[in-house]
């Protein structure tokens, strides 16, 4: 196959020189990316009450801002409503509607260092907050 890719990248370039500079250009970017890959650290955090979150989220952010770390967010989420029928089968328009207040918020950390890795997982944080971390 990569015979073949090849032999179509010469193709190309025979036949217009501004398509294959394009070409080119993506392939230098996505190497580009490759190599000098970021990595964001992304916390998603969620709570019944907003209070206890907005706390636990102020803790995060101090403590990243003490390791000098770049830092977007928080960023709140919506809430969700959930319609139920009352009946099944008839009185289609008797419908009830609940609201599950989980409030969320999102917190990107970029090109973080082992220190703010660290103080992050040693954070005591209130119950009732969950974390959820991803390296990206």
């Amino acid at each position: 196959m990569v015979v073949k890719e090849k032999e179509v990248d010469k193709e190309v370039v025979a036949k217009s020189p501004k398509v294959a500079e394009t070409t080119k250009k993506e392939v230098k970017k996505t190497t580009a990316k490759k190599a000098g890959a970021i990595n964001k650290l992304r916390i998603k955090v969620t709570a019944y009450e907003h209070k206890i979150l907005d706390m636990s989220v102020k803790q995060i952010m101090d403590t990243a801002f003490k390791f000098e770390a770049v830092v977007r967010g928080p960023i709140p989420l919506p809430t969700k409503k959930y319609t139920v029928n009352r009946s099944t089968f008839i009185f289609k328009d008797a419908r009830e509607q609940f609201e599950m207040r989980i409030h969320k918020r999102l917190i990107d950390i970029i090109s973080p260092s082992q220190k703010v890795i660290e103080a992050l997982t040693n954070l005591n944080l209130p119950s009732g907050v969950d974390i959820d971390v991803k390296l990206m």
